[in-house]
């Protein structure tokens, strides 16, 4: 999605540096085309280091712009305007709006394969430490341990990958 002259006429305003144009640094990049790379993001939900090079400034320049902007709350205002001049235009149809856009298709028989919280089992550190030494090589290292000495255990048990111990 390009912007319009139009939209962009509205944004501009309220996405350009306030700061004079001489700073220290390297020159920003141009704020509109950063603008575009982070509604493209947005449109396409795609990960930022999937910003098209060829279209758009770095991806590092459009996502610290975008947590600028809302950190600011200027991303607000943008997509305000930006609904607003659509909705101004008759572009925009308020009778088909979405709360939250993200959607996820099901296979068949997903269902039957689901397991439900409360059938996975506790996750706890006691049940995972239950488990270790549970296992059949826990009670090997186990039966292999004298209990009540303070000597450290027989070469037998450690691993043979550390030879020297």
């Amino acid at each position: 999605m390009e912007l319009t002259d139009v939209q962009w006429g509205l944004l501009k305003p309220l996405v350009e540096p306030r700061t004079p144009g001489r700073r220290r640094g390297r020159p920003w990049r141009d704020t509109r085309q950063v603008l575009e790379g982070v509604l493209w993001i947005l449109r396409t939900g795609a990960q930022w280091a999937e910003l098209p090079q060829d279209k758009f400034p770095p991806y590092q320049t459009c996502h610290r712009r975008f947590q600028r902007w809302v950190r600011e709350g200027t991303l607000v205002k943008v997509l305000r305007a930006l609904a607003e001049d659509l909705l101004a235009r008759g572009q925009l149809d308020l009778a088909e709006t979405f709360i939250d856009a993200s959607f996820s298709g099901a296979k068949k028989g997903a269902v039957r394969l689901v397991q439900h919280a409360a059938a996975k089992g506790p996750r706890s550190w006691q049940l995972r430490t239950a488990v270790v030494f549970l296992s059949p090589w826990g009670l090997q290292a186990l039966r292999l341990m004298k209990f009540g000495s303070s000597s450290p255990p027989s070469n037998s048990v450690l691993p043979r990958c550390f030879p020297d111990a």
